[in-house]
């Protein structure tokens, strides 16, 4: 593996293959990994060295983005690509793009005054951070909020230093928890009345409440085991606000109609493209004895299989060609959604009752493809954005 970390001259082609020879490896140890219930630091020392940290970092930065109609393929791939070793950490990652890039760091490269040398200073440090290998996350979600964040009641108070903020309020999933130096959130300013982004700095940070964060509850989902998606309450914690804070930059992110969500389709369709080819090499023994049963089902993977590959392919021509990204990528999300979880259900229906079997991977599987319906923005606010979409011009 070439080492890419620093100074390294970067390009997403090294970067591709330093990840797929990590999957490769990940994918000979995926019964034990299938198994775990937390992530673990050499793992995400191995991806550092890679260099994938620079996915988020634009070119003239240093990275390897290219902005949203060139550089989604290329993170997507790698996603895809590390999916197919290790779910949880490969969403983990997707994580790290996707975060700096609905900050604004990545996509906003000058505000208007008075925030231009603030937001100029703030994208430098973000990137910086990302070239020095540390990875970013999220920590947004909120009991009650439905998976959206313009919803979120926690409260951010200024501090006596008139510049930071301290963040109270209860999250959860926030994805990495342990790996991620840093996460962003969303809190309520004090004397404002809209939620605005907040970046916590989460090294060296004890969870028992001492340093103002305290673990209520450590991830346990069925799917993605391994993502330390923990609940986390803050009280007083210590945060930064964006740079370029408020509507005006929101109205900005929203009027680039950016593909979001494309990273999280990446990884599902990573994990459905290593099932059938697993599946289909189990099964070739016994193709010729097959029942009539197993001989559709079958068929009707490989149609939902092609499917979701045209979904996903589909998806980063739009994107590519600039063609309403948001909507087509929501389109995709949401097919590749149902498609994967049909999948992984025909697919163990014809293996067998071993299927559920722990030393066998499908079951893992069938639960970490059911969580794209989950991920932002989760069923309900999705299919709404769905249904409104159908009729904007």
């Amino acid at each position: 593996m070439r080492k890419m970390t620093g100074g390294s001259a970067a390009d997403a082609q090294s970067i591709l293959d330093n990840v797929g020879e990590i999957a490769c490896e990940f994918a000979s140890q995926r019964s034990e990994r299938q198994r775990r219930r937390g992530l673990q630091n050499e793992d995400f020392d191995r991806l550092k060295e890679s260099g994938y940290p620079l996915v988020a970092v634009p070119t003239e930065f240093g990275g390897i983005w290219e902005g949203d109609n060139v550089g989604t393929r290329k993170v997507c791939e790698i996603l895809k690509t590390l999916a197919q070793g290790d779910s949880s950490i490969a969403l983990v990652s997707a994580m790290h793009p996707a975060v700096i890039g609905s900050a604004g760091w990545s996509t906003i490269s000058t505000a208007p005054e008075p925030y231009t040398k603030a937001w100029e200073e703030q994208r430098d440090w973000a990137f910086q951070t990302a070239r020095e290998g540390h990875f970013w996350g999220t920590i947004m979600s909120e009991p009650g909020s439905g998976g959206d964040n313009t919803q979120s009641t926690s409260e951010a108070k200024l501090a006596e230093d008139g510049f930071h903020y301290q963040i109270s309020g209860q999250k959860h999933f926030g994805s990495g928890s342990g790996m991620t130096s840093f996460m962003v959130t969303h809190a309520v300013p004090e004397g404002e009345t809209s939620p605005d982004t907040f970046v916590l700095d989460m090294r060296n940070a004890d969870w028992d409440g001492s340093s103002g964060v305290e673990l209520l509850a450590a991830w346990d989902g069925h799917g993605m085991t391994s993502t330390q998606s923990h609940r986390m309450l803050f009280e007083n914690f210590h945060a930064t606000r964006l740079a370029f804070p408020g509507d005006e930059r929101r109205k900005i992110i929203a009027g680039m109609d950016r593909p979001q969500g494309a990273f999280f389709v990446a990884v599902i369709t990573g994990i459905v493209e290593v099932a059938v080819a697993t599946a289909r090499q189990q099964l070739d023994s016994k193709r010729h004895r097959m029942r009539s049963y197993e001989e559709v089902e079958w068929a009707k993977v490989e149609i939902d299989a092609w499917m979701v590959q045209q979904s996903y392919e589909g998806m980063l021509r739009e994107v590519e060609r600039g063609s309403a990204p948001a909507r087509n990528t929501l389109l995709a999300k949401e097919a590749v959604a149902e498609l994967a979880e049909s999948l992984l259900l025909r697919i163990s229906k014809i293996i067998g009752g071993g299927a559920y079997s722990r030393h066998a991977p499908y079951g893992f599987w069938l639960e970490d493809v059911r969580a794209l319906g989950f991920l932002r923005p989760p069923w309900p606010l999705a299919y709404e954005r769905v249904f409104q979409g159908s009729w904007d011009t």
